[in-house]
């Protein structure tokens, strides 16, 4: 039957409402967006205006001296002791608060509520600084342990404030950092004394503290990376964590474990409702139906769990999203609607942000939406794309929720830290086995501690072992070489990762369809992972081969790496930071160290420690005489002590032999309550005990007491100078007139300023090293001391400027190697003539293998000139001593051959890669001419 013709008005009239009900949905959502975000302004104007009301903020500017009541509104937490040039920085107390009451300086008392940061110090600095001489001479009486004590109970009582107590404080107001902080002043606080409370926490409160105690009493017996990182795991509570458990979290992106993400509110709720797909259904599992409880009530029970989540954990900004989406989850379980994570997820976070405006500046609620966000809508997609090349269901899902949860927080993190991890991905991949079980073992040694603690502790203990695994896999990660690498920072590097990112979403697709291109590319992330010598040798040229020193690129402190055998070497400083003298031991590829030599105490030498003792063998540490800052030398006594490595002291005149390498300690001088050098094997107890005051009376503090060692090493002679002043520098001249010419000095200080300069010309070497750190606030290396170093033809490398330096060849053919880490612009190095050969009555080399020789006190010292007969090793007693150039001799040497023609200067280059490439890089020092 034909049909009518209606002249297209029947389907017309279909798509006029089709496109009419497009258009007021469009409508709506646009209104539903200027809506949200005028009430969002709102909110974040009226906290603002919280903030800036008030006179505090007026106060700050003008660093008044005030009498605040405060309610506090974090836990108090210490932060971690940096290093700033050679001091360590004390830690200090902080927490957030709100000013109830203030008085000002004029008596006026004013009612307020405005957020302030708190920072507490004890006078003196605290346990951990660096007292001066009469400090030094008092660490050794009993009183200073009492004090200690003292001190220790003192920052108890301030860490123990619970959120909701109110205190009043006599505080130093400052300014925020920055005006758009969320704390209107920061109040500075010496605590002489207890805090002083003038009201009591909450119930709340209370029982939130009393259960947080509870599991930290009940994992006390645990071992000590479990017993520090099941409270985080379970409340968040990271007060135990130490420093390098956190930086291993930090390397392999782990951190999330220790923030309470909503992985620890979905593994209490799944107790209850069972999977989240079955809760609406009849079949659904978990303990509610088991429980007789309805949906509305598996609604009310899991609602109340969500805020009992909230109170014992902390509000947050992780711990707010979960529970926010949690929540929401629930109503619409409740209420009988079918849920959608998506939609929860957004209009959790529209309250959050509107109940918080300030949540919307948070990193931390950035990265757990963005991470959840990815779990929603990414991870699904990867796991069927798995699922369909025959990965089985349950791995496709952990492997994209990982990998996708980490690619939408990789450009975030690259904004932060500058650096990408290569083994977050595996590393949370293994960790997830054990979350699951810590996590419900210790939310039971939480509920058990207040009623049945032996049970707490049973459980605790049970849930110990799968915190270990966690932190085993943390520390495993991060030991590797290429666990994390440098990558730009700022907003400009992480929209470049996040280019870099989308690029290569498109080509995995791809190479999923071709094997034997995805085995190409695992091969090629396990080899940048590990990073085995030989392979990064060939790509980056660093190390060079036959390196027979390298001056780490530790930042602004010193850390020297003598080679003495396959993978061992002489150890001369740590620098100021763990990971950076860990990193260029492992690229060097040392695995045992017979000795680490201390120099002084200060922090750039000796913090640094941890990273030499982890994963490798070390015989033992020599130390200078003068235990001075004390903290510091009790820090590298405590590690030492932790490691079982055996602390013996320095004298001047003791020699030892390592394999090719043969050695003097030149300084400081032999106190005279030490007989003789110490050997080795001396008891611990009695190195300790030395605080060597008598003997180093005449050194004018620790730089003066830095251990001075003149080594040789095939033919090469290298002088490190340590930290010497220039009254020291002159003293060591004088108690050593045969000290001649040198092939490397390792200049002092960092090449400061302060530099002997006739020290400098009788050395007169061919090559200078200055470790220093790139734009360091002390003006290291000094323009003078450069340009002393360069008036005689010394070429000078530096690390702030060239990386890592290595040292190669012979006395014959010297030369050095950066590691091309940044820029630099080669030099012309002229020949300079007149030096003697390198070796001079020291020179020596002792037996192979690891075992260290020492000289006994009777060889302390030996003449200037040996007598017929005497055995010296590996130089001729011709060359025992070094005829003195006369100045006018010496200007023409440097004037170059007759006829007045300059040698052809050879540049740093010329070998290895150039600086384009980012390879090493290496320069041959001209042939000494003797006369």
């Amino acid at each position: 039957m034909p049909r009518a013709d209606t002249g297209g008005r029947g389907t017309a009239a279909p798509r006029a409402r089709s496109c009419g009900v497009r258009s007021a949905g469009t409508l709506v959502a646009l209104a539903a967006v200027l809506l949200c975000a005028g009430a969002g302004a709102a909110s974040a104007a009226l906290h603002a205006s919280d903030v800036r009301r008030g006179p505090l903020p007026a106060l700050a500017k003008q660093f008044a001296q005030v009498t605040v009541e405060l309610e506090v509104t974090d836990d108090p937490r210490l932060t971690r002791p940096k290093v700033r040039g050679s001091q360590r920085t004390p830690p200090v107390l902080v927490f957030m608060a709100e000013a109830v009451r203030v008085t000002a300086p004029n008596g006026k008392v004013t009612a307020v509520r405005t957020p302030a940061l708190v920072v507490v110090q004890q006078r003196g600095g605290g346990s951990d600084a660096t007292p001066g001489p009469a400090a030094a001479r008092a660490v050794h009486e009993p009183g200073p342990a009492r004090r200690d004590a003292a001190r220790e109970g003192l920052w108890s009582a301030w860490r123990g404030l619970l959120p909701s107590t109110r205190i009043r404080v006599v505080a130093r107001a400052a300014p925020p950092l920055s005006p758009a902080d969320q704390a209107a002043a920061v109040l500075r606080v010496t605590a002489d004394a207890p805090p002083v409370k003038v009201g009591a926490p909450t119930v709340l409160g209370r029982l939130a503290g009393s259960l947080r105690a509870g599991l930290r009493e009940a994992s006390d017996g645990l071992r000590p990376d479990a017993r520090a990182l099941l409270p985080g795991l379970v409340v968040g509570d990271t007060s135990r964590v130490p420093p390098d458990l956190d930086d291993a979290f930090r390397a392999t992106d782990l951190t999330h474990l220790l923030a309470v993400s909503g992985s620890n509110l979905t593994i209490v709720l799944a107790l209850l409702i069972g999977p989240p797909h079955l809760a609406t259904r009849a079949e659904r599992r978990g303990l509610a139906p088991r429980l007789g409880l309805s949906l509305r009530g598996t609604a009310v029970v899991g609602g109340a769990l969500a805020l009992a989540f909230v109170v014992v954990c902390r509000p947050d900004p992780s711990v707010l999203r979960a529970a926010a989406c949690g929540l929401i989850t629930l109503l619409a379980i409740g209420t009988g609607r079918r849920r959608s994570l998506l939609p929860a997820l957004a209009a959790a976070v529209l309250l959050l942000v509107l109940y918080d405006p300030w949540l919307a500046r948070s990193y931390g609620f950035l990265l757990s939406v963005l991470a959840t966000g990815a779990l929603l809508l990414l991870a699904p997609r990867w796991s069927a794309a798995l699922q369909r090349r025959r990965v089985p269901p349950r791995v496709a899902e952990v492997i994209a929720a990982a990998a996708a949860a980490q690619a939408v927080c990789a450009p975030v993190v690259a904004v932060l830290a500058a650096r990408v991890g290569l083994v977050a991905v595996p590393c949370n991949l293994l960790a997830e086995l054990a979350v699951g079980p810590a996590t419900v073992l210790g939310f039971a040694a939480l509920a058990a501690a207040p009623v049945a603690l032996p049970v707490a502790r049973a459980l605790a203990w049970c849930a110990g072992w799968p915190a270990g695994w966690i932190a085993g896999v943390a520390r495993a990660g991060a030991a590797l070489p290429g666990a994390e690498f440098e990558w730009l920072g700022g907003w400009a590097g992480g929209l470049m990762l996040a280019v870099v990112l989308v690029v290569l979403v498109p080509v995995g697709r791809r190479l999923l369809r071709r094997p034997w291109l995805c085995a190409l590319c695992a091969l090629a992330v396990l080899l940048a992972v590990c990073r085995p010598v030989p392979f990064t040798r060939v790509i980056t040229g660093w190390p060079p081969p036959g390196w027979r020193a390298v001056v780490c690129d530790v930042g602004q402190g010193d850390g020297l790496v003598l080679a003495a055998g396959d993978g061992t070497a002489l150890v001369v400083d740590t620098g100021p930071e763990p990971r950076a003298i860990d990193r260029c031991l492992t690229d060097l590829g040392v695995r045992r160290i017979p000795l680490l030599v201390l120099t002084h105490y200060h922090a750039d030498h000796v913090d640094g420690l941890p990273g030499v003792l982890r994963g490798r063998s070390v015989g033992a540490i020599e130390t200078t005489t003068l235990e001075d800052p004390p903290g510091q030398a009790q820090f590298v006594r405590t590690t030492a002590a932790a490691a079982g490595v055996p602390i013996v002291r320095a004298a001047a005149g003791e020699r030892r032999h390592l394999g090719p390498l043969s050695w003097e300690v030149l300084w400081p001088p032999v106190p005279p309550d030490l007989p003789g050098p110490s050997s080795p094997g001396a008891p611990a107890g009695q190195a300790a005990g030395l605080d060597g005051r008598s003997g180093s009376a005449a050194l004018d503090g620790p730089n003066d007491a830095s251990v001075t060692l003149l080594v040789h090493t095939r033919g090469l002679t290298i002088l490190l100078l340590g930290d010497l002043e220039p009254p020291a520098q002159r003293a060591l001249w004088a108690a050593h007139p045969e000290l001649g010419a040198v092939d490397v000095l390792k200049v002092a200080h960092h090449g400061s300023a302060h530099q002997d300069p006739l020290l400098i010309r009788r050395l007169a070497p061919r090559l200078a090293l200055i470790s220093c750190g790139a734009g360091n606030p002390y003006g290291h290396p000094a323009a003078g001391t450069l340009a002393a170093l360069r008036a005689q033809g010394v070429r000078v490398l530096r690390t702030d400027t060239d990386g890592a330096l290595a040292i190669l060849g012979t006395t014959a053919r010297l030369s050095a190697a950066v590691s091309g880490h940044r820029s630099l612009v080669p030099q012309a190095i002229g020949r300079r003539s007149g030096a003697g050969p390198a070796g001079d009555w020291r020179s020596g080399a002792g037996p192979a293998g690891d075992r260290i020789s020492r000289a006994g006190p009777a060889h302390a010292r030996r003449p200037r000139a040996s007598p017929a007969g005497a055995r010296r090793t590996g130089v001729d007693p011709a060359h025992a001593r070094r005829p003195r150039v006369s100045p006018a001799c010496a200007r023409r040497r440097r004037a170059g051959p007759a006829g007045g023609r300059r040698p052809r200067p050879r540049r740093l280059g010329q070998s290895g890669k150039s600086a384009a490439t980012g390879r090493a890089r290496r320069w041959f020092a001209p042939e000494r001419t003797d006369t």
